[in-house]
């Protein structure tokens, strides 16, 4: 293995490992590998050359090669002047940076162009403003051939950029000139093996000199110099430059003749930036072209923490939707617990208006009963007890009292008739028969007649009444009139009530009006049952009552049922559509009780 590089070199680093490690694995662990390091820079010396070649002879005495690989075609000359000399039967595999290469016998190799331009190129897209170029190389032979290439290279990029050659510049006087660079203006490093001052530098220990001087950003051409402050490039990859000639190395030692293996002519170029060189030098990273490879990029905090972000999301929404549903669920039972609360309310308004009502239901049956029972005592019994007095006066009666027997038996008959007649009241007020056999309308009408005094006149008009109504309909309509022209009579003392009963459509309504002294509805809820009554009647076959009335204003009641499809209370208090049983109230702003 023979370098034109020193030792230390990146190339001699990285095909000692490399090349050596290929090889190996290809010839299944029987490779004896040696490697020799060229001193370029006195390789044009006639006595130099000589040297070396009989220090190679005295070292590898005896020694057959089977294969000698030259890392560089600068080297390819030794070869071919002592080959006979030092390996005369080894076949050659080269590496050339240039088509040019002049081929030996018995050997092959591979040619990747050295290729500058391109870097350039990419220095002004990610710099659009670009205008100055600075070219860095040093005052060794093989510094020269780089300046060589760059200035043939970069003719094709003039006048639009003014290229400026710092080379074979003491490194002093160097840095003072990157230090004060215009404006608008990058450095292109090509390589320094020694300054103008003849100090030897190790290339790449170089860079990190020109990129820490410079005021611009850095570019370069080979990989190796990544990590020293340059921006990047289209940088040729010793990697790949390496395993191509360790390709065609395994297939010459495999038994292949080197002629006839043809030249291998590749790209090892990949265009690369360092990402903490874009930031430093504030390039937009919207400026790299398409397939660039962006190498040292730090992860964002997105990048970095994205499981842990994700999943502080994912349970930070979890937890909302899990609040959000207590909360749900806390809001539902409170409208749960609300309408509960109101329900146990109602339940138990309706338990006290029904226990009250209860309790003052049975006083109205034992005053009803008491009522009765005085009617029966004082007017029925007393009747019956004269009627029982006549008739024994008339039976103790002889011949000759013919005249007052006649005149007793006629008030017999009287009192029997009054009997009857107390009797017959009696039974109308607890049913009215005649309800049933003549209809509503001439119920009202009687009831009307009935009621009607000479300081109460009593009015009564009726339109489109259905001739016939289911019977809980006309009773309930019956019994409401009869307790208002009732109250009308008892308590307003007013002389005109005007009753009305109008169809329209499935409804009937009852409305009776008085000019009475009219009361408070408040004042009179717990006095009584009649309109608790009258309500309970009206709802019992699905219809409303209203109310109205104020002091010295009168009183009008009005009755809306249905009479298509009345039917009877159900047992838990109404009829189907009727709401819970509510007295009337008083309203505020007109000061009549409406239900």
């Amino acid at each position: 293995m023979l370098y034109s590089a020193r030792r230390d070199a990146q190339i001699s680093i990285i095909g000692d490992r490399e090349l050596q490690r290929l090889l190996d694995v290809g010839l299944q662990r029987r490779l004896d590998y040696y490697a020799e390091h060229i001193d370029l820079g006195r390789l044009s010396h006639p006595e130099y050359q000589d040297a070396f070649r009989d220090f190679l002879l005295m070292k590898y005495r005896g020694q057959r090669f089977d294969l000698v690989i030259a890392m560089s075609d600068d080297v390819l000359p030794f070869i071919e002047k002592n080959r006979s000399t030092l390996f005369p039967t080894a076949p050659v595999v080269f590496f050339a940076k240039t088509s040019a290469v002049h081929r030996l016998e018995n050997s092959t190799g591979v040619i990747a162009e050295l290729n500058l331009r391109d870097t350039l190129a990419l220095a002004g897209t990610l710099q659009p403003d670009l205008r100055n170029v600075f070219v860095i190389s040093g005052a060794d032979v093989g510094d020269k051939v780089y300046e060589s290439r760059a200035r043939s290279q970069f003719q094709s990029f003039e006048p639009r950029l003014i290229v400026s050659y710092l080379s074979g510049l003491a490194t002093k006087d160097l840095v003072g000139r990157l230090s004060a660079l215009p404006e608008h203006s990058i450095v292109y490093y090509l390589i320094v093996n020694r300054d103008g001052a003849g100090e030897y530098f190790h290339p790449l220990e170089y860079v990190d000199r020109v990129t820490a001087a410079a005021n611009a950003p850095t570019y370069c051409w080979v990989d190796s110099a990544m990590t020293h402050g340059i921006v990047g490039g289209s940088l040729k990859s010793l990697e790949a430059q390496v395993e191509a000639i360790a390709t065609l190395g395994l297939r010459v030692l495999h038994g292949e003749h080197a002629d006839s293996v043809p030249v291998s002519t590749l790209n090892l170029n990949v265009t690369q930036v360092d990402w903490r060189q874009l930031q430093r030098w504030r390039i937009s990273e919207a400026r790299v072209p398409p397939g660039t490879l962006i190498r040292f990029r730090e992860p964002s905090s997105w990048e970095h923490y994205k499981g842990y972000i994700l999943g502080a999301l994912a349970l930070l929404m979890a937890q909302t939707a899990l609040i959000a549903g207590l909360l749900l669920q806390r809001a539902t039972r409170r409208r749960a617990e609300a309408r509960l609360r109101a329900s146990q309310a109602e339940l138990l308004d309706s338990y006290e208006r029904i226990r009250d009502l209860g309790g003052r239901l049975l006083n109205a049956q034992e005053d009803e009963r008491s009522r009765i029972a005085r009617e029966l005592h004082d007017d029925v019994g007393q009747q019956l007890a004269l009627l029982a007095i006549d008739l024994e006066l008339i039976s103790g009666a002889g011949p000759d009292l013919q005249a007052e027997t006649e005149h007793l038996a006629l008030e017999a008959r009287n009192l029997a008739q009054g009997i009857v007649r107390s009797v017959h009241d009696l039974s109308h007020r607890l049913h009215p028969p005649k309800l049933r056999l003549i209809g509503l309308v001439a119920a009202l009408d009687g009831l009307q007649r009935e009621l009607s005094r000479p300081d109460l006149v009593i009015m009564f008009e009726h339109d489109n009444v259905p001739a016939t109504l289911p019977h809980d309909v006309a009773l309930c309509l019956f019994r409401v009139a009869q307790e208002a022209l009732q109250n009308v009579v008892k308590h307003s003392a007013g002389r005109e009530v005007s009753m009305q009963l109008i169809g329209a459509g499935n409804e009937l309504t009852l409305t009776i009006a008085d000019d009475g002294v009219g009361f408070e509805i408040d004042a009179v809820k717990g006095a009584g049952i009649g309109l608790i009554s009258m309500s309970e009647r009206v709802e019992a076959i699905g219809g409303r009552l209203t109310v109205r009335t104020r002091r010295g204003a009168g009183t009008r009641v009005e009755i809306v049922v249905p009479h298509a499809a009345a039917q009877p209370a159900s047992p838990s208090g109404g009829a189907a559509g009727s709401g819970p049983m509510t007295l009337p109230s008083t309203d505020p702003a007109s000061g009549y009780g409406v239900t």
